[in-house]
């Protein structure tokens, strides 16, 4: 709840006149509860899971961009996503939301706000830089732990039965799997708080990040390409690939963390090999000899 009664007042004590974003915030959570405001948690996650698999599932149905598909002997029908996507909402409303709800008193003790100023850019994208690296870092250690055999074959394996990947079994993975790796999710809110906006902004990100990292699909338009150190699809498509096997590619978003501890090593080989195999292809449909 804001605490002043008009945008007037809100002005007053902000020293100068609100933005046209700040007018419209104050007019719609003005009168509302913190906790109120707050439960648009549960409803920013349901739409992100419902809705950013869906261009997959045209891409994937249609088979228009098969060439970039990176394991294209798998095809999944609609009947086979759909009934992924039912069995992660059903976790969805009894764990995600439930979790939501509960970690409510922890978001008041962090300081993480719904007041007014609204946070400037500048304010915004350095917080996401410090929520991605945070979560990126720990998230490696936790994963790499489910990979341990007793981690794997009780909570982790959920995750890995699909071997080659979609969009909608990004958050598919048992209930324990989703309560522990909402910590690193929380972690970089928790060290640096900010805006409740700027909560949302993470947590969407991150979940658009994991549903396109799970696609199944190499775009080499994705705009993520541009990013430093971004793993994307193609890289974390071979740790479903190899399955409970790999301890490899265990990083969230970035690759850095793979490279400085040694657990990149069999794609790093995986790829050489890759590229041997095409550049054979190639040299034999050139007509050139190969020894």
């Amino acid at each position: 709840m804001i605490p002043f009664p008009t945008i007037e007042d809100a002005s007053v004590a902000l020293g100068r006149n609100l933005t046209w974003f700040e007018t419209v915030w104050f007019e719609y959570s003005a009168t509302k509860s913190n906790f109120y405001v707050y439960c648009h948690t549960i409803l920013l996650l349901f739409l992100v899971f419902s809705l950013a698999p869906l261009p997959f599932v045209f891409v994937e149905l249609t088979g228009w961009f098969d060439r970039f598909k990176i394991q294209p002997n798998v095809k999944y029908s609609l009947s086979e996503m759909f009934r992924c996507y039912k069995d992660v909402m059903k976790l969805f409303f009894l764990v995600v939301g439930t979790l939501q709800l509960v970690t409510y008193p922890s978001i008041q003790m962090v300081g993480i706000r719904s007041g007014l100023p609204l946070p400037s850019l500048m304010e915004i994208v350095a917080q996401l830089v410090v929520y991605f690296l945070i979560e990126d870092y720990t998230n490696y250690w936790i994963h790499r732990l489910l990979h341990c055999k007793w981690g794997y074959e009780k909570i982790h394996r959920i995750h890995h039965e699909y071997t080659s990947p979609i969009g909608y079994a990004s958050p598919y993975a048992h209930w324990a799997e989703i309560l522990i790796l909402g910590i690193p999710t929380f972690l970089g809110p928790a060290v640096a708080p900010g805006h409740i906006m700027t909560f949302w902004l993470w947590i969407s990100l991150r979940q658009i990040e994991a549903i396109e990292t799970h696609s199944g699909y190499d775009f080499p338009w994705s705009l993520t390409k541009c990013i430093p150190f971004y793993g994307g699809a193609e890289y974390h498509d071979y740790h479903h690939y190899v399955g409970g096997k790999s301890q490899s590619n265990f990083a969230s978003v970035f690759t850095y963390c793979d490279y400085i501890y040694g657990t990149d090593k069999g794609y790093r080989i995986h790829k050489k090999l890759l590229h041997q195999k095409i550049k054979m292809e190639a040299e034999e449909k050139g007509g050139t000899k190969y020894d």
